[in-house]
């Protein structure tokens, strides 16, 4: 499935046992067979795709606060700079689709695609957990 909007384009696979068609400019996602496990997917998929077209029309940000004596953070090229009290600065690229923004002691991170934006956010909060 591809999703075309004017922030973008996401396309994703879907599995074979559930059925995605597109009628009167809605997506319908409806299982094939009528399983416990098919009907698990069903509704993942639909979560998914909502998520597709929400991204692609107003797109996900995060912002995570920083909190610390003598934290910052800052941005060199695309990349995120983090001084979070270890002997050197930590560095986390940003991969393709995905902006940071650092103003004063908040980063916010936005994109299209909600689970990287979630999953870069996850990253950064790793490296020093509260």
């Amino acid at each position: 499935v591809i999703i075309k909007g004017p922030k973008g384009e996401l396309q994703r696979e879907v599995r074979p046992e559930i059925g995605v068609e597109i009628k009167e400019g809605k997506i319908f996602v409806l299982p094939k067979k009528e399983t416990k496990r098919t009907k698990a997917f069903w509704g993942l998929i639909r979560s998914l795709l909502f998520n597709m077209v929400k991204g692609v029309t107003e797109g996900y940000e995060k912002k995570l606060q920083i909190e610390g004596l003598g934290f910052r953070a800052s941005l060199q090229g695309d990349d995120l700079v983090l001084q979070v009290g270890f002997t050197h600065p930590v560095e986390i690229k940003a991969p393709e689709g995905i902006k940071f923004l650092v103003e004063k002691n908040i980063i916010t991170i936005s994109g299209i695609d909600k689970e990287l934006v979630s999953q870069i956010a996850a990253k950064i909060r790793a490296v020093r957990p509260p």
